[in-house]
Formats: C-alpha cells, sequence, structure tokens
C-alpha cells in the first residue's frame, strides 16, 4: 500500500516519529541519557568559548554525531533484538560493530576538542 502523504503533512508526521524516537531513546537507553547531557555542557561550553565560528561548529557537531550514531546503534540493537533472543555470532558481531561505531565517533570528538582547544 503506498502512502500518499505528501507535503507539509508528510513533514509533520517525520517529525512525530522522529521526536518518538527521541523520546524512546532518551526512556530506554542509558547510554543516550548519558551521552546526551554530556553532549549538552559540551554545547554549552562550546558557545561559551570565545572561538571562531568554524570552531564552534566543529566542537558542537563533533558531539552531535555521538548522539546520532548512539541512535543508530540503539536502532540495529532494536532490530537485533527483536530477531530473536537466542545466542547468534552474527547478532553480536552487529551489537559489537554498533558499539565499536560509538566509540570510535566518542574518540572522534575527543581529538576534534583537544586539537582546537589545545594551546
Amino acid at each position: 500500500m503506498a502512502n500518499n502523504t505528501t507535503g507539509l503533512t508528510r513533514i509533520i508526521k517525520a517529525a512525530g516519529y522522529s521526536w518518538k524516537g527521541l523520546r524512546a531513546a532518551w526512556r530506554s537507553e542509558a547510554a543516550f541519557r548519558q551521552e546526551a547531557t554530556v553532549a549538552l555542557i559540551a554545547i554549552i561550553i562550546a558557545c561559551w568559548l570565545d572561538v571562531e565560528a568554524i570552531v564552534r561548529v566543529m566542537l558542537i557537531g563533533s558531539v552531535v554525531l555521538i548522539i546520532i550514531v548512539e541512535i543508530l546503534n540503539s536502532a540495529i540493537e532494536s532490530v537485533v533484538d527483536r530477531i530473536g533472543s537466542e545466542i547468534h555470532p552474527l547478532a553480536g558481531k552487529a551489537k559489537d560493530l554498533g558499539s565499536a561505531a560509538v566509540l570510535l565517533t566518542i574518540l572522534l570528538a575527543i581529538f576534534i576538542w583537544l586539537t582546537l582547544l589545545w594551546p
């Protein structure tokens, strides 16, 4: 069945789905809550710092990227868990790869912050 929703209605519905996803991540994912809290603090600090606009954008973008990757990791975990509860090497691999993506994003953000702010 085709979805005939277009224009503003589609945008409003998409925004609602996105908000629902953010709420679900906040409610059910401790890592998301922790990373979102740290990201909010980092964004406040980035806005407070006396730096050029492009530096501020890179600082903020790096921490927002962590949140984005964490949401994708949570989505992967949810799909894997939906498929079944039995232990399977591919399920473990999928979860490990998602976790590795989050770790690499955190390391990237740390690298960006240190590189841009180290005297």
